[in-house]
C-alpha cells in the first residue's frame, strides 16, 4: 500500500527512474518551472552518485525550515514522496503560506506522479494523505491550482472536495474550505501529534495562523 514519506536516500534508483521518465516528457525544459524541472536542472550530473543524491536529499527536507535562505518567490515548503515498498512513485509538497504569486497561479500544495504509476489512482490518494497535515503549520483553506486543459488534476482536486472559485492566467483555482478532519471522507487515519513525524525535523517549522485573505475563500 502505498503512502506518504519524507524523502529517502535510500530510494535513490526508483527516483531516478522517474525522473528519466518524466524528463522522456520533456520536464526541465526551458520554461518549466515545476519543483521537478528546477530540480532537474539543478542536480543532473550531481545526484547520479550516491554522495551526490544525499547532498540532495538533506537540501531538500531542509526546505521546510523557516531560517533557511531561499530564492526570491519561493516559501517554506515540505516535501513528501508517494511510496509503495522501495518504489517512487510521486512526490507532493506542501507550502506553508502564500506571497502574492503562489496566490494567484500556484496555491499550497503541487504534486506530480511518474508516468508509469498515472491512471493508478496515486494522484488522488497522495492528496487525500496530505490535506490532513495542511492543520500541522496552521492552513485551515486549502488553495490548489491546475492548468485549464488539465482534465486529470481537475478530477483529483475535485474528488478531494476542491471547489472552483475562479480561472487566473490560464490556471483553474480551486479552494478545499477546509482541511478535513483526519480520517473522514479519506479513507486514511492520522493521529496528527505522531502524524509530525512526516515533517523534516526542524525545530524552527514555520507556523502561520491563517490570513483571511490569503488562506481563506471569501476574504476581503
Amino acid at each position: 500500500m502505498a503512502e506518504l514519506r519524507v524523502p529517502d536516500v535510500r530510494l535513490r534508483r526508483s527516483y531516478l527512474a522517474a525522473v528519466a521518465e518524466l524528463a522522456a516528457e520533456g520536464c526541465g525544459a526551458p520554461g518549466d518551472r515545476s519543483g521537478t524541472a528546477r530540480q532537474i536542472r539543478t542536480w543532473s550530473g550531481i545526484w547520479e552518485s550516491e554522495e551526490g543524491f544525499t547532498t540532495f536529499v538533506e537540501e531538500l527536507r531542509a526546505e521546510s525550515d523557516s531560517r533557511r535562505a531561499r530564492a526570491h518567490g519561493l516559501v517554506t515548503s515540505t516535501t513528501w514522496w508517494w511510496v509503495e515498498g522501495e518504489e517512487y512513485l510521486g512526490r507532493i509538497a506542501l507550502r506553508h503560506y502564500l506571497n502574492d504569486e503562489l496566490l494567484e497561479v500556484a496555491g499550497h500544495i503541487g504534486y506530480e506522479v511518474r508516468p508509469s504509476a498515472r491512471r493508478r489512482g496515486n494522484a488522488t490518494a497522495m492528496l487525500a494523505a496530505l490535506l490532513p497535515l495542511a492543520r500541522l503549520v496552521g492552513i485551515d483553506a486549502v488553495l490548489i491550482t491546475c492548468d485549464v486543459t488539465n482534465v486529470a488534476s481537475r478530477k483529483v482536486i475535485e474528488a478531494n472536495g476542491g471547489t472552483l472559485e475562479d480561472e487566473r492566467h490560464g490556471k483553474l483555482r480551486f479552494w478545499i474550505p477546509r482541511a478535513p478532519v483526519p480520517g473522514a471522507s479519506t479513507g486514511v487515519c492520522y493521529d496528527l501529534p505522531a502524524a509530525s513525524c512526516l515533517f523534516q525535523r526542524a525545530p524552527a517549522l514555520e507556523r502561520r495562523p491563517p490570513s483571511p485573505l490569503i488562506e481563506r475563500p471569501g476574504g476581503p
